[in-house]
């Protein structure tokens, strides 16, 4: 269980070292809407800020902000709990443990960003580069996202999807964390769950 354990924080560590780091050189070295190709037009890396939720989204302005951060802070102490607990068991397949330290670290990762990079970066703009400075109070940070993949262009027949592009979001390393972890779990261990 020891191992495990040791091997759950480190993975979850590690995750969201990479998660800043990426984040932190997008931040201090892209304006913001600067795109750089990585695969052609396959593949970009564009410098957006998230103010809310998901995929952009947001609700209620300041008061909004303050409570989609607490309730994200929640959700990660929740999900750090529950893995504690089924690390316990013993029983607990690794495959179910490391899907949970995946969606556990994706949400720190964008915790981060709300916590702490309005306190520390001056705000990013369309001209200059964000420096250390201050843009925001604590939990009003902006989340940094990058990957970007227009991989084609929906006809312009398909009805409600002509012209758009067919994956339009921009998000970050620890969104593809949540991602894959939620996933992978419903996947290949919704048996676990099922039983859970």
């Amino acid at each position: 269980m020891k191992n495990k354990g040791k091997f759950l924080i480190f993975l979850g560590v590690l995750l969201v070292v990479i998660d800043q780091v990426i984040k932190v050189l997008v931040k201090t070295n892209m304006t913001l809407g600067e795109s750089i190709p990585v695969l052609g037009n396959w593949f970009q890396l564009v410098f957006v800020e998230n103010k809310g939720m998901a995929f952009g989204m947001s609700f209620g302005g300041v008061i909004g902000k303050y409570l989609l951060t607490i309730f994200r802070l929640v959700l990660f102490c929740v999900l750090c709990w529950w893995i504690s607990k089924l690390l316990k068991r013993g029983n607990v397949p690794v495959g179910v443990l490391v899907g949970l330290t995946l969606i556990t670290a994706g949400a720190f990762g964008n915790i981060v960003d709300c916590l702490c990079y309005g306190l520390i970066f001056s705000e990013s703009t369309y001209t200059t580069v964000a420096t250390l400075g201050s843009y925001a109070p604590f939990m009003q940070g902006k989340v940094v996202d990058m990957f970007y993949f227009p991989l084609w262009i929906w006809p312009d027949w398909v009805p409600g999807l002509g012209g758009h592009v067919f994956f339009e979001p921009v998000f970050n390393f620890a969104d593809s964390c949540v991602t894959v972890g939620a996933i992978y779990l419903i996947l290949f261990h919704w048996k676990f769950f099922a039983k859970e």
